[in-house]
């Protein structure tokens, strides 16, 4: 493979979804050291690729310089002069359709979304697990002409801690358990009330850490006020934050973007599942199956009743409240002990 060759990676959002683009990137760059590659992203999720090799990030400003046809026009102009080879289109959508025209005679390969096999899942015409996104991202570089092996991760080192988490841990061997009790919907949200419970019973044994928006940060301060137990929530940039993830032995997560950002640093996660499923191919890279905590399919025979989460009967909203408590602290302490 010639050192010149350059490849243009695109994935704009979502947050989880890009984050999964880095293991799969981080494999790439390892297998293929000599390849250069470019990702088109947006400024948020910049830090998400800093320590890769042969990686930079170009900034998609989609409010302003980028914005419309002209502004993707412009955006083809820009990349152009990088002396792109090849782009891969890991996200699809109708950005990426007009710049794969403007890109027109380089060969330019968009991920296959499986939408017929989505909906097939959801319709309950087919349940039977699907191709993951990690596998989907890695076939867009197979179909670019380059081999790539997704069966034996290795992840990077832990980041330095930041001086504020520093401060408020007090010196221990326990173990550091992450816990993102949020999601985009309502549907995939462990009930509160029961994650309090989870967190009352391990708060002596671990050192918590709860993870959410700025505007999450009272309701994370319902859930204890222990010593052990530290609300990340509008305390941290989001650099710092990843820095913090990437200690944790373990991070506890709903189906999403936090569980994609732990697995990307190679740390244990546990997902709780609403009304999706792990089948549609959205779990977190590299974790056993029975890292997953489900709701009975036999009760909720209905599940997934949507891919993301946004679509589901009324008294299906509250699904993941039927894995007890109990369940969950089981689990948490059974992954620790392995």
């Amino acid at each position: 493979m010639q050192t010149t060759q350059h490849i243009l990676v695109i994935r704009l959002s979502a947050m989880g979804d890009v984050a999964m683009t880095v293991p799969v990137l981080r494999a790439f760059t390892q297998q293929h050291p000599k390849v250069k590659l470019t990702v088109l992203t947006r400024p948020f999720f910049a830090p998400f690729f800093k320590n890769l090799p042969n990686t930079s990030v170009f900034i998609f400003d989609e409010k302003q310089k980028h914005k419309g046809v002209f502004g993707l026009y412009k955006l083809y102009k820009e990349l152009k002069a990088l002396n792109i080879d090849k782009v891969a289109d890991l996200h699809n959508v109708l950005r990426t359709k007009i710049l794969k025209l403007f890109f027109f005679g380089k060969t330019f390969v968009q991920i296959d979304k499986g939408r017929a096999e989505k909906k097939a899942l959801i319709n309950g015409d087919s349940f039977k697990p699907l191709k993951t996104t990690h596998e989907r991202y890695a076939d867009v570089f197979k179909k670019l002409g380059y081999s790539l092996d997704l069966s034996n991760p290795r992840f990077p080192e832990r980041k330095t801690l930041p001086k504020l988490i520093i401060e408020q841990v007090q010196p221990s061997k326990k173990q550091w358990i992450g816990i993102a009790p949020f999601a985009q919907y309502p549907s995939k949200i462990y009930p509160l009330s029961q994650m309090k419970n989870v967190v009352n019973a391990l708060e002596e044994q671990y050192n918590i850490f709860l993870f959410g928006a700025k505007a999450e940060q009272q309701q994370l301060s319902e859930l204890s006020s222990s010593k052990n137990v530290v609300n990340v929530a509008g305390l941290l940039n989001f650099e710092d934050e990843l820095d913090l993830i990437s200690n944790l032995d373990l991070m506890v997560a709903m189906d999403s973007g936090n569980a994609h950002l732990a697995a990307m640093f190679g740390v244990k996660v546990l997902t709780i599942w609403g009304v999706t499923h792990p089948y549609a191919g959205f779990s977190a890279f590299n974790q056993p199956s029975d890292y997953h905590l489900l709701p009975d399919r036999n009760t909720f025979t209905k599940i997934p009743t949507s891919i993301y989460g946004n679509k589901y009967p009324e008294d299906y909203k509250d699904v993941a409240g039927s894995i007890a408590s109990e369940e969950v602290i089981e689990k948490i302490q059974s992954i620790l002990k392995a």
